[in-house]
C-alpha cells in the first residue's frame, strides 16, 4: 500500500508527464511505434532515408497524367501517389530479406509482411485509379446526358417543324382547288 507522501509525490510527477504540447513533439510521439511505415492506415509520410522531391516529383507527375479537377479527384491522384510511392517501399525493403551473396532467404516472416504490403499498396493503387475513371465517366455520362436530351429535344423540334410544313403544302393545293372550282362555277 502506499503511503500519503508516496502518493501526493506520484500526482505531483504526473503533471509534468502529460504528453507533448508542441506541433513538433506531437509529431515526434505519433512516429513511437514507427515499423516501416507500409500499413494503410497509418498517416503517409516520406521517411528520412528517402527523397522528399522524388515524392514531390512522383506527385506531381501524377497530377500531370490525370489533371485533376475537383477534390475528390485531387485525393484520388494523392492516394494513388502515395501507394505507388509504399508499394516501392515495400519492394525496397524486401531486398532486406536476402542474403546478397547467396541469394537465400534471411528472414521469412519479414520477407512474407513486406509482399502483403506490396500487394496491398497495388490494389489501393489500383482502386484509386478506377474510382478517379469512374467518376470522370459519370461526370462524362451526365454531360453527354444532357447534349443528348438536347439533341433529341432539337430532332423532334425540327420533325415538328417539317410535318407542319408538309401540312400546310397538302393544303395549299386543297385551298387551289377549291378556289379554282369556285371560279369555274362562277
Amino acid at each position: 500500500m502506499s503511503t500519503a507522501a508516496q502518493i501526493a509525490a506520484n500526482q505531483a510527477n504526473s503533471q509534468y508527464s502529460t504528453g507533448p504540447k508542441t506541433g513538433t513533439g506531437k509529431a515526434a510521439a505519433a512516429r513511437n511505434n514507427f515499423r516501416h511505415g507500409l500499413a494503410p492506415a497509418s498517416l503517409f509520410w516520406v521517411l528520412p532515408s528517402e527523397c522528399q522531391s522524388e515524392f514531390d516529383t512522383l506527385l506531381a507527375a501524377f497530377r500531370d497524367d490525370h489533371q485533376p479537377a475537383t477534390s475528390t479527384e485531387e485525393t484520388l491522384v494523392q492516394a494513388m501517389a502515395e501507394h505507388h510511392w509504399l508499394r516501392h517501399r515495400a519492394l525496397r525493403l524486401e531486398e532486406s530479406c536476402f542474403d546478397f551473396t547467396t541469394g537465400q532467404v534471411i528472414d521469412a516472416q519479414k520477407l512474407s509482411l513486406y509482399l502483403r504490403y506490396q500487394t496491398t499498396h497495388e490494389r489501393a493503387f489500383h482502386k484509386a485509379l478506377n474510382d478517379l475513371l469512374k467518376l470522370r465517366a459519370e461526370k462524362r455520362k451526365e454531360e453527354i446526358g444532357f447534349e443528348r436530351q438536347q439533341h433529341v429535344r432539337e430532332e423532334q423540334t425540327r420533325i415538328q417543324e417539317k410535318h407542319e410544313m408538309a401540312k400546310k403544302v397538302y393544303r395549299q393545293p386543297a385551298l387551289t382547288l377549291e378556289v379554282e372550282e369556285v371560279s369555274r362555277a362562277a
